[in-house]
C-alpha cells in the first residue's frame, strides 16, 4: 500500500506489515528523493521497485517533478524508461 506522509516527507510503501520509505524535500517546485529504505526482510522481494512505480505514478497524477539523488532511485529511473515523464 502506497501513502504519502506529509509530515515524515515521505512515500511509503507497506507490505506484511513492514515499510520501505523514499524520504523527500520540495525543492523549486518539484521533489528531491535522498534516500530510499526497506527493511531488510523487504529487501531483494522488489517492494522499492514497487515504491518507486507507486511514485512516478503519484508524480503524474499530482503534477510533480521528481529529482532522484538516492544511488537506488537514480538506477531505478535509468531502468524504467518509462518513468522518465515525471523527472523534474
Amino acid at each position: 500500500m502506497f501513502e504519502d506522509n506529509n509530515l515524515k516527507h515521505r512515500f511509503e510503501w507497506t507490505e506484511n506489515g513492514l515499510t520501505a520509505f523514499a524520504a523527500y524535500v520540495e525543492r523549486n517546485g518539484a521533489l528531491v528523493i535522498p534516500h530510499v529504505e526497506a527493511p531488510a526482510a523487504l529487501r531483494g522481494t522488489g517492494a522499492a521497485g514497487r515504491l518507486m512505480e507507486a511514485i512516478a505514478i503519484h508524480a503524474r497524477k499530482t503534477a510533480v517533478g521528481i529529482v532522484p539523488t538516492c544511488p537506488y532511485a537514480v538506477a531505478w529511473f535509468k531502468r524504467h524508461p518509462d518513468a522518465q515523464d515525471v523527472l523534474a
